[in-house]
């Protein structure tokens, strides 16, 4: 009995100390929440300025430019893969990575070559344990993105999408990542960023309608300057997005192991007060019989 006791005891022990640990992180993540949503918002008015900007310069102008012609069968496309570094923070990985699956799968069904690009150690793993294939990975700042990685990555993946596709270039680029939608609701999407996919759509309002620019020296050149600049914005915005579901993932997932620890320690109590007031029981039935065996003697 005194054994079965020690155990329940070291197993509050431990479980407290972990109970704490997810303490700890839970809120960290909360403490960081507030501030990955306000970044999230700030860039959103720049990224919706500069796709108006490039909108409006691909529609008022009949010109062919690689960023914005789509081929007539793609036979190569870029999946950028955004995921954490760390874990402890539920299944927010997992869902970004089936869906990067299914967007796969439905990619070579049409017969086109996919080249993944990763960001984030858990996207990393997830193809190094099955002996896949990457052409590049960034890691680190996934829960705290820079503009400068954003560059970076926008950078590589605009040069191989103007590379000739007999060259190793794509003809596609896809982005997939988490969007956040609410503390309890972040959901993984999928978005195509080149080519650009212009709509033309009668405007319902004022407001709508896109401005009238004179380009100088040509619209080419102004694409030449503002798509990179287009798909840098667009990256930084997601990763932003991602930042903040990822830590909206690990507090609730923090919260949940939490929740967990307080039963398991709830549960082992139990179990050693019973092993307890069994061991004392027994102690008492052997005195009581030891005594009276000596008053039958």
């Amino acid at each position: 009995m005194g054994a079965q006791i020690r155990v329940y005891r070291q197993k509050i022990a431990s479980t407290s100390s972990m109970k704490k640990i997810f303490k700890a992180m839970e809120l960290i993540a909360t403490s960081r929440i507030g501030k990955a949503r306000s970044r999230a918002q700030a860039a959103s008015p720049y990224a919706e300025a500069i796709t108006r900007a490039v909108s409006a310069v691909a529609s008022q102008n009949d010109i062919e430019h690689v960023l914005t012609q789509k081929a007539d069968a793609p036979k190569r496309a870029a999946v950028l893969i955004m995921t954490s570094d760390r874990g402890l923070a539920g299944a927010y990985s997992t869902n970004v990575l089936k869906r990067a699956e299914s967007l796969t799968a439905r990619l070579k069904e049409d017969g086109i070559e996919v080249r993944p690009y990763l960001y984030g150690r858990k996207a990393q793993a997830f193809y190094d344990f099955r002996d896949r294939e990457y052409d590049k990975v960034w890691t680190g700042q996934t829960d705290a993105p820079a503009v400068e990685r954003a560059r970076g990555i926008g950078q590589t993946l605009v040069e191989r999408f103007t590379q000739p596709t007999e060259e190793g270039g794509v003809d596609e680029l896809y982005l997939v990542y988490t969007q956040f939608k609410s503390m309890v609701s972040q959901e993984p999407v999928v978005q195509r960023l080149l080519p650009l996919a212009v709509v033309a759509k009668e405007a319902e309002s004022a407001e709508e309608f896109l401005p009238q620019y004179d380009f100088e020296p040509s619209a080419e050149e102004v694409l030449d300057e503002l798509l990179p600049k287009y798909i840098e914005s667009k990256i930084f915005a997601a990763m932003l997005e991602a930042s903040a579901s990822e830590l909206a993932a690990r507090q609730r997932a923090m919260k949940s192991a939490a929740d967990n620890a307080d039963e398991l320690i709830r549960k082992y109590t139990l179990l050693r007060n019973n092993a307890r007031q069994a061991e004392i029981t027994q102690e008492l039935t052997e005195l009581i019989a030891g005594a009276d065996a000596l008053a039958s003697s």
